[in-house]
């Protein structure tokens, strides 16, 4: 087989036939294994079994940890009930009560909150700070993790992963690095020396909107560690979500093509929108394209809500990543909870539109938006 990484998404899942020669992996929804006898149940214990109870472990989780650990090019992966279980489990593989963890303060707001609010309560100190300044100045001598997003959300900036490398080396930390948006289609974090890698399943990997998983892959002390918070924290992931995450994952290749085809099209035309004040896209990913994502600012050029009134086909969610062009209001929704001035710092304006481009004619999707930007143009 080759190793290229359209090949390789397509066949490195595992094979596991149990006799039976099926051309992809049976779902195995069970919520228990069996055993022969006491000695037996010992087996799973010492190595020679592999599965107790679908919460400890289960083929079809097991199979989606490992097909995105090798698209990382990562020795070990774990599959979890979310994105943001599979960050949590990550930081806690590193951080306990009394140390810090320094993060960029343009984040999901789903995952700013789970670092200021939940895992501060755990003991663990946090500090926001903008990872396009000097770093370093802020490093604690209790630090031990800088934590960011490869593509950042909804702003689009690309994150310098070279430089939090070599800046974590200098002080012996660990490194984590949300690569939901840039997906190991575009980037992989693990082979520029980050520590780990975590990814919403539910968006690009799953690709279908029928999902919600996470998976976190990187160095395997660490895994080792993330899998027991996974267990211990009931963070699993199901069998059957797991299943149809991997028959997403199959396709990943093909659909980040197509996206990325198209948003560098919508991005050039909105650009010219009389009621787009700016554009948010990448200059620069890697050599497969820009990003999957356009972010829109039509503060005071547009009605918002006459503006998301008039999308016709194109859905309003709180999501990305579906083969459908969907449009999310990070104010109203994913960064609604911030601190007003932490919104107001990162640009999480009134008129901020994430557009998540699908797979449709680029033309009929720049038409739909074009029209709702005309309808809601003041």
């Amino acid at each position: 087989m080759g190793h290229g990484f359209d090949t390789k998404s397509v066949h490195i899942t595992m094979k596991r036939d149990g006799g039976i020669p099926t051309k992809v992996t049976p779902i195995h929804q069970s919520s228990a294994f069996t055993f022969k006898d006491l000695d037996d149940i010992e087996g799973f214990y010492t190595g020679e079994r592999e599965y107790l109870y679908t919460r400890v472990g289960n083929p079809n989780t097991d199979e989606l940890g490992k097909a995105v650990a090798d698209l990382e090019e990562a020795p070990v992966g774990i599959a979890t009930s979310s994105g943001l279980s599979a960050i949590m489990v990550g930081i806690l593989s590193v951080a306990k009560a009394g140390d810090h963890v320094l993060a960029s303060h343009d984040l999901y707001g789903g995952t700013y909150e789970l670092l200021a609010n939940e895992l501060t309560a755990f003991g663990i100190k946090v500090s926001f700070v903008s990872f396009e300044e000097d770093i370093e100045q802020h490093i604690q001598s209790n630090t031990v993790l800088l934590y960011t997003e490869s593509i950042t959300n909804p702003l689009l900036r690309v994150e310098d992963l070279h430089k939090v490398v070599q800046i974590a080396e200098k002080y012996k930390i660990k490194t984590m690095v949300d690569n939901t948006f840039a997906t190991s289609y575009l980037v992989r974090p693990y082979t520029l020396g980050i520590n780990l890698v975590v990814h919403s399943a539910t968006k690009y990997i799953g690709g279908h909107s029928d999902i919600t998983a996470g998976v976190l892959a990187g160095d395997e002390d660490l895994i080792t560690k993330a899998r027991q918070k996974c267990v211990n924290l009931g963070s699993n992931l199901s069998p059957f979500e797991a299943w149809l995450t991997v028959r997403g994952l199959k396709t990943l290749a093909v659909r980040m093509e197509r996206h990325i085809h198209n948003a560098e099209k919508v991005a050039s035309a909105l650009a010219n929108h009389p009621a787009v004040d700016k554009v948010y896209y990448p200059e620069y990913v890697s050599e497969k394209g820009r990003g999957p994502i356009v972010t829109i600012d039509i503060t005071e050029r547009a009605d918002i809500k006459t503006f998301l009134k008039s999308l016709d086909w194109i859905k309003i969610v709180a999501t990305l990543a579906g083969v459908e062009t969907t449009v999310s209001y990070p104010l109203g929704t994913s960064h609604r909870n911030l601190p007003k001035n932490v919104q107001q710092d990162l640009g999480i304006t009134e008129g901020l539109i994430r557009i998540s481009i699908g797979i449709e004619d680029a033309d009929d999707i720049i038409s739909a938006l074009n029209h709702a930007l005309d309808s809601a143009k003041r």
